[in-house]
């Protein structure tokens, strides 16, 4: 299952939007902008600008999480965001001599599905061993040839070896990352990913990331959550149905433990 955590954020987020707030509606200094921003003066700015659809100075507050035990096929997916910042472990770098893999919850409730899955994890793996020393070998030769010394041909081989090799890992391959977005995005972000029609994985990822953004900045969150969270579901005829349900589970009182009330 994947694992997000949060590993920094803006310090006093919604003080700084409410700030941000405060600048463009009212007689402000910069010197001053933050005086006398209490809780409830800074809840009532931020709650101003989700009734205004005023949504340019929550991008102030920005939000860095870790995320792992996920697949190559959710970075395809959450690098559709393009308004984050993401840092990867690359495969070009990074050998996989023994790669761990995401299973997706189907197949592993059926027997026969998930022995194919695993026969085909451990062939990849095979395959990509057989081809990374092929591949590691003949560079090697190579370099040595040019005059390049031992230690360095070898390096410099299973670099070459591996960036071809890694073409034969599958899209379930685990991998890790660091992301980081502004508000303004991570809420378009729950809008699409927290959607029950978003596909599993990253549902999960985005529902994890939504508790930890409640947890260090409520107001700003508040509303956070599926578009019919707090207005029109947009998938018309494909729409789940279940509006009330959706809302309720989002918008009513979360549980503290991580996911029980977004899972």
């Amino acid at each position: 299952m994947a694992y997000v955590t949060l590993l920094a954020h803006t310090p006093m987020p919604e003080k700084i939007v409410a700030s941000a707030a405060k600048l463009c509606y009212a007689q402000s200094d910069i010197e001053t902008v933050m005086d006398n921003l209490d809780e409830k003066k800074t809840a009532a700015f931020v709650d101003m600008l989700s009734e205004l659809g005023h949504e340019s100075p929550i991008e102030h507050a920005s939000f860095t999480f870790g995320i792992q035990n996920v697949s190559r096929a959710l970075l395809a997916q959450i690098t559709r965001h393009r308004l984050a910042s993401f840092s990867v472990q690359s495969q070009r770098y990074v050998k996989e001599n023994h790669f761990e893999f995401v299973t997706p919850p189907e197949i592993a409730a059926d027997p026969e599905a998930a022995a194919v899955f695993q026969g085909s994890m451990e062939n990849a793996l095979r395959d990509y061993l057989r081809l990374s020393d092929i591949l590691q070998r003949r560079h090697e030769k190579a370099l040595l040839e040019e005059g390049v010394d031992e230690k360095t041909a070898r390096s410099k081989a299973e670099k070459m070896a591996i960036e071809d090799a890694r073409f034969v890992l599958p899209n379930a391959c685990d991998t890790k990352m660091i992301v980081t977005m502004n508000a303004r995005s991570l809420q378009n972000f729950f809008r699409h990913r927290c959607c029950s029609r978003a596909q599993w994985e990253i549902r999960d990822v985005a529902n994890q990331m939504l508790v930890l953004c409640k947890e260090a900045a409520p107001a700003l969150f508040k509303k956070a959550g599926p578009s019919c969270v707090a207005g029109q579901c947009p998938e018309g005829k494909m729409s789940c149905g279940k509006t009330r349900e959706m809302r309720e589970r989002y918008l009513g009182k979360e549980k503290e433990q991580r996911g029980e009330n977004l899972g």
